[in-house]
């Protein structure tokens, strides 16, 4: 359904992730006056720092890294923001400003939200629980109890939306660089919306969820994320030394990216050395892509039946999903049996 969303209209996806993220919001909000209400009463047994800090066993360097890299997924939306950069109104003004505003916010609100669940729940019932916010709407919220598990829903609704929405755009430009086939470059006629992406996107989701529990796909996202934002940072460090007077609509100074880079190499390390069967799968899924980027992209004397056949199936997708590459695209003018015919 949130694929047919996105491919019809992109103010209509936009206009579900609004709702639904102030639907997620108002919940988040209720859990944490809730939670203030039961402090002010007294009960904060959990929160003592002789109970809070309590460990039923010895935790290793290793282990308190994962649980970063873990903990890291309920803040993963950070970046994604990027990815829609194109799409973002005055963005050299706008996106510097939204990223001030959401991490604060979220930050705040994620962790308020956690000390509200231990005014009512101890470590164990929050380890052994399912969904936490419906746990603790049962105990606190009484007959509007039903609230969480609707808030849950919403919540999760909203997010698999906004991760379409900013994957399929990751897919579109990875296409139009030329690390993709171009039909992934391509937008609905009259929609402007890049429907093949989505569809790749969609299916991809469904097949990883064949993969594997919960616990594991988070542990192999997480991983694979933070690998990336990695290299990417690494990237930036190495075009600023490099090439200084490349054009920066937004700069950072750089004690951000390198002050990130050397927590990514702790934390990813220690999680290897922690998980190295999850993290190792992680790594091989992410692996997966050298072959086919040698294949299909370093590799340009390709025999004229491949061109052959990729054209054949670009326009069938055209044709199939009514797209064409967007105005003023390069890629518009570079017919993809060019090495064929020459």
């Amino acid at each position: 359904f949130l694929t047919w969303v996105n491919c019809s209209s992109v103010r209509w996806a936009t206009r579900i992730q609004d709702i639904f993220t102030v639907g997620k919001l108002l919940a988040l909000v209720l859990i944490i006056v809730v939670g203030l209400v039961q402090i002010f009463n007294g009960h904060y047994d959990a929160l003592r720092p002789s109970v809070a800090f309590e460990f039923s066993q010895d935790p290793s360097f290793g282990q308190i890294a994962l649980a970063f890299l873990q903990a890291s997924f309920a803040y993963s939306g950070w970046n994604f923001l990027n990815y829609v950069t194109e799409e973002v109104v005055e963005p050299r003004r706008n996106l510097p400003l939204a990223i001030y505003i959401s991490i604060p916010l979220v930050t705040l609100v994620y962790t308020m939200t956690n000390i509200a669940y231990f005014t009512s729940m101890t470590p164990e019932e929050l380890l052994t629980s399912n969904a936490v916010a419906v746990t603790f709407g049962e105990k606190l919220l009484g007959m509007f109890s039903w609230v969480m598990p609707i808030s849950v829903a919403l919540s999760t609704f909203g997010g698999i939306n906004g991760y379409l929405f900013t994957s399929s755009r990751l897919c579109f430009s990875g296409a139009r660089e030329g690390h993709l086939p171009y039909l992934l470059a391509m937008i609905h006629l009259k929609n402007c919306t890049p429907i093949p992406a989505l569809l790749v996107c969609c299916f991809a989701t469904v097949l990883i969820l064949c993969l594997g529990e919960t616990h594991n796909l988070i542990n192999y996202v997480s991983f694979i994320n933070y690998l990336s934002y990695g290299v990417t940072i690494a990237g930036l460090l190495y075009l600023r030394k490099k090439r200084p007077n490349l054009a920066r609509p937004i700069k950072v100074n750089l004690l951000v990216p390198i002050t990130y880079l050397i927590f990514w190499a702790v934390l990813l390390f220690c999680s290897l050395y922690s998980e190295p069967v999850v993290c190792g799968l992680g790594m091989v899924i992410m692996l997966t892509g050298v072959p086919v980027y040698f294949v299909g992209v370093q590799w340009r004397e390709k025999p004229k039946w491949i061109y052959i056949l990729l054209e054949r199936v670009t326009y069938m997708g055209q044709k199939l999903c009514y797209v064409v590459f967007p105005q003023g695209d390069s890629s518009e003018t570079e017919p993809l049996t060019a090495k064929a015919i020459d």
